[in-house]
């Protein structure tokens, strides 16, 4: 920055004024002005990164910067366009590189142009491949990331889950998977050996249990008594069948953690948890398609983000029977290890390890990115009546049934299943568990989570829990599309 000038006043008598020359007065000033000027000039906001999130659901561009940026867009048809102005910035190669950024297979965006529109605006026109709502905001910093100007461009007709599994050929409507007559399939039978296992393995606490039995005296909603009505009426109609039969298809929801901007913990190797959980939860979706009855759906099958209300969300579109959320955390010191495994808390968390992990994975919308304005949160708390008690009670028994076998294959960080408010378990009618396979913040696990064969040994094992706990716990015939 230019110092201040020094402006020297001539050599006068004591008592008699200074005499500045009208130059020398309007040279100093425009030097002031300059001064000051110039710093304004130099902290207009640069561009940091730019990142394109392409997915079926939605696609998502980032731009990060070192200072909040003020955008309007507007939609051209024929053919179709968005048009984004971003006011004080100046066009930089960072900015420029959105264009190769474009994937020819993204859903939404055909290609992006980039210029300088006028001084101290810069335009965006997306070219697109179908018409799209989209949804422009800003995100304060969080995490690693500055402030970011997010653009996240969804299908007017969003993408029905259902069809979305139809159109890949993992939902049929007769009953079996690979879409062969047969309305009535039998459980996956446990193997020879595993009905021992199963009835060793330990089980909740009997006060647990206790504490999560419904309250009877509870008046339930309207809905619910019907629920209720329901059940019972097919529970009758079922009587008669040899336990284990099943007149449906059973659905398990998968949900890999994180994704997208938000890469969850990361290891010493720079390995991400993101990566590592996805990886796990489609050999463990491959696994359990082997058995004709079951089909699995994904929350997300590629590296793009998805909202933790939105994960419970598509689950309970598509009526899941179970979902099992995985994921592979960091603490705070490296020698945290051992796997675990976590359900829905109803009065607070078991230990102050599991309510540090459930904020720490709440925060995944902050690092992630959700738009404030639109999101909805009706799931962030969630009225505890008689189904959300009844789906802990079943979470439990699920999770005590996983824990088991995956203590076969790795130390255990707690013997038993824990709970605290994780957002993500909050559907009220689906038994939901959250796995740590382990902590990636550990050199010897994270070695073991980038090992294809303890991903296997890992996904096999659920496989294990999830048979088991459909072995004593067979769900009744719904009325749902299957």
């Amino acid at each position: 920055m230019p110092s201040t000038p020094q402006i020297r006043s001539q050599h006068v008598s004591a008592g008699s004024t200074p005499a500045l020359s009208r130059r020398t007065v309007l040279k100093a000033g425009a030097t002031l002005l300059l001064s000051v000027v110039a710093p304004l000039r130099a902290y207009a906001a640069q561009i940091l990164a730019v990142r394109v999130w392409p997915a079926e659901d939605y696609t998502r561009v980032t731009l990060e910067n070192d200072a909040v940026l003020k955008a309007t867009h507007f939609i051209v048809k024929d053919p179709e366009r968005m048009v984004v102005d971003i006011e004080g910035l100046e066009l930089n190669p960072t900015l420029k590189s959105l264009v190769a950024k474009i994937q020819s297979n993204d859903p939404y965006i055909k290609q992006v142009r980039v210029g300088q529109n006028r001084p101290n605006v810069v335009r965006l026109v997306f070219d697109l491949k179908e018409e799209v709502t989209p949804q422009v905001f800003t995100l304060a910093p969080a995490g690693s990331y500055k402030h970011r100007l997010i653009f996240d461009l969804y299908p007017v007709k969003p993408v029905d889950p259902i069809a979305a599994m139809i159109e890949k050929g993992d939902w049929s409507s007769d009953g079996k998977a690979d879409g062969s007559p047969g309305a009535k399939t039998e459980l996956p039978p446990l193997k020879p050996g595993e009905a021992d296992v199963a009835a060793a393995a330990p089980q909740p606490p009997k006060a647990q249990l206790e504490a999560l039995k419904p309250d009877l005296k509870a008046e339930p909603r309207a809905e619910l008594k019907e629920q209720l009505k329901t059940a019972e009426a097919q529970a009758k109609a079922d009587k008669g069948d040899k336990p284990g039969k099943l007149v449906r298809m059973l659905t398990v929801v998968l949900d890999p953690g994180h994704g997208g901007e938000d890469p969850g913990a990361s290891g010493k190797n720079g390995s991400r948890e993101k990566d590592i959980v996805l990886s796990i939860a489609k050999r463990l979706k491959a696994r359990i398609e082997e058995y004709p009855n079951m089909r699995v759906m994904l929350t997300r099958d590629g590296d793009y983000f998805v909202p933790l209300g939105t994960r419970v969300e598509k689950a309970r579109k598509v009526q899941a029977d179970l979902f099992v959320s995985i994921h592979a955390d960091a603490f705070v010191q490296p020698s945290a290890r051992g796997s675990s495994v976590f359900v829905l808390s109803e009065k607070g968390a078991t230990s102050t390890a599991a309510r540090w992990l459930a904020d720490k994975e709440n925060l995944a919308d902050t690092i992630g990115g959700v738009n404030v304005k639109s999101h909805d949160r009706q799931l962030a708390s969630v009225l505890f009546d008689l189904s959300t008690t009844a789906q802990i009670n079943d979470s439990m028994k699920l999770g005590q049934s996983v824990l088991g076998e995956i203590g076969g294959i790795n130390r255990l960080h707690k013997g038993s299943v824990e709970q605290a408010g994780f957002a993500v378990l909050k559907a009220p009618d689906i038994p939901s568990i959250l796995i740590e396979t382990a902590f990636i913040s550990n050199p010897e696990e994270e070695a073991k989570l980038l090992d294809e064969a303890y991903q296997n040994k890992m996904a096999d094992a659920i496989v294990k829990g999830i048979r088991r706990y459909f072995a004593k716990n067979p769900p009744l015939a719904k009325n749902r599309l299957t």
